[in-house]
């Protein structure tokens, strides 16, 4: 069984991405080719830089992580990328 991970990227418009992936290189190697396996988003928004990954556990757990992060507005995404807000605190409220 894999273990999954959830990624932040950054675009050159200064937008952030968020995804999950049980290879964070090859994944982030997709995005940033030409190759029609990349997010249909990231398209045309290179050059693309990886922020911020972190090994999440199963693939449920990851799925959850991703949707609450996709919540989240840039500034405290950023907060992520910089270590102030762990993402386990996000699955910690799942039943708020």
């Amino acid at each position: 069984m894999s273990e999954w991970s959830l990624y932040i990227i950054k675009t050159r418009l200064d937008t952030l991405y968020t995804g999950i992936t049980t290879d964070v290189e090859r994944r982030f190697k997709e995005h940033s080719g030409a190759n029609k396996r990349g997010a249909r988003y990231l398209k045309g928004k290179g050059p693309l830089e990886l922020m911020w990954h972190q090994r999440v556990g199963s693939r449920s757990t990851a799925l959850v992580l991703e949707y609450r992060v996709k919540q989240l507005n840039k500034r405290q995404k950023l907060q992520i990328v910089s270590g102030q807000l762990g993402v386990a605190s996000l699955i910690d409220n799942e039943s708020a």
